[in-house]
């Protein structure tokens, strides 16, 4: 394998690629596109890569690992403080140098593309999740303005919506009726949505023997368990479960200082999905 490091800062149709050697100093740049970003590496000998985790990041480390490449996936948000200046493509790729050199960040597990399809699966259901609640939302402010209250909980106040506004017909007026029987249609299909994504998770779970592994743990359940294998990407990147509890931002902040130690709150770095489950 090649002494060479390649920095790939990644775009949508434009690539920035800096390549330098083992002691840092580049020696080659390259600005390509799309095509020539895939022809590139048909000719390259393997060697160490690294790219943000940002958008398709995934996807371009599986295509390089198959082709023999060393890749290391870096946050993004600790290879910024190592630009300088201004921001272009080319200072992204030295930053990703320099923070690639640096033995205290650690890289990001590269997911498999079943790990993504699962993370889509709940990124979808989430965004459906959401526009219900802002639905319901409104609706439950609509009909309160014409003094009608409605029951608490979105999966109750959809069931029996249909039954409050026949109860209150001659209140309310043909139009705010009209108005608020599209927005519960509309949740409605958002929850059947819902509930067959769930259904296809639970469906995962019972299937994947390392999630099912995960479901005999109390108090998680297909959602929780699938979204954790997903999110986590590579488990054996983490030395103990402390530092995959450090990861999902479960741990305390430490503010300590010669022999005096203050563990503060719970610090919320990691993913607030996850948290939320």
């Amino acid at each position: 394998m090649s002494k060479v490091t390649i920095a790939v800062d990644l775009a949508k149709d434009v690539f920035e690629i800096a390549v330098a050697t083992a002691a840092g100093k580049i020696i080659e740049r390259k600005r390509l596109t799309r095509p020539q970003f895939e022809r590139f590496w048909q000719t390259k000998e393997p060697c160490a890569v690294v790219m943000e985790a940002c958008g398709s990041a995934h996807h371009w480390a599986r295509m390089l690992v198959g082709l023999g490449f060393e890749v290391r996936l870096l946050p993004a948000h600790y290879v910024r403080p190592y630009r300088q200046r201004n921001k272009t493509d080319r200072a992204d790729c030295d930053a990703l140098l320099e923070a690639a050199r640096s033995p205290h960040i650690k890289a990001v597990g590269i997911k498999s593309q079943d790990q993504q399809a699962i993370l889509a699966l709940h990124r979808v259901r989430e965004q459906w999740k959401s526009t219900r609640n802002m639905r319901t939302g409104g609706m439950r402010g609509l009909l309160r303005e014409f003094g009608i209250t409605s029951p608490a909980g979105a999966t109750r106040f959809l069931e029996r919506l249909p039954q409050l506004m026949e109860r209150h017909r001659a209140s309310l007026p043909e139009r705010v009726r009209r108005m608020v029987l599209a927005c519960w249609a509309e949740a409605q299909e958002l929850e059947t949505r819902m509930v067959a994504v769930e259904k296809e998770l639970k469906g995962i779970a019972e299937e994947h023997p390392l999630i099912r592994t995960l479901l005999e743990i109390p108090g998680i359940g297909a959602i929780t368990a699938t979204a954790l294998f997903a999110s986590v990407g590579n488990i054996h990147l983490f030395k103990s479960g402390r530092h995959l509890a450090s990861w999902l931002g479960i741990t305390p902040k430490e503010y300590s200082s010669g022999s005096t130690r203050r563990m503060g709150r719970i610090s919320k770095k990691g993913d607030p999905f996850l948290r939320t489950l």
